[in-house]
């Protein structure tokens, strides 16, 4: 896993709009979402980059069997 670390006000800042990446937590990991098509502009089925999706990834027919494919790049600490 990558070293850096993420507040939720840091986190915010990257939600792939204004060419920022496209970055989210789950299960206090930070994934980038960037160059997954189905984040295109940081939005995928109603969700925004730059938060804690954790309780939502549970609710989604595909649950966590995805986060192996993603890019790591840091963790989220409050």
């Amino acid at each position: 896993m990558a070293d850096r670390e993420f507040t939720r006000s840091e986190l915010a800042k990257y939600t792939g709009e204004g060419g920022q990446p496209a970055y989210v937590a789950i299960d206090g990991t930070v994934y980038d979402m960037t160059n997954v098509e189905a984040w295109a502009g940081g939005k995928h089925h109603g969700n925004t980059a730059g938060q804690d999706l954790s309780d939502v990834i549970v609710k989604a027919p595909h649950k966590k069997s995805v986060l192996a494919k993603l890019p790591v790049v840091g963790k989220l600490v409050d």
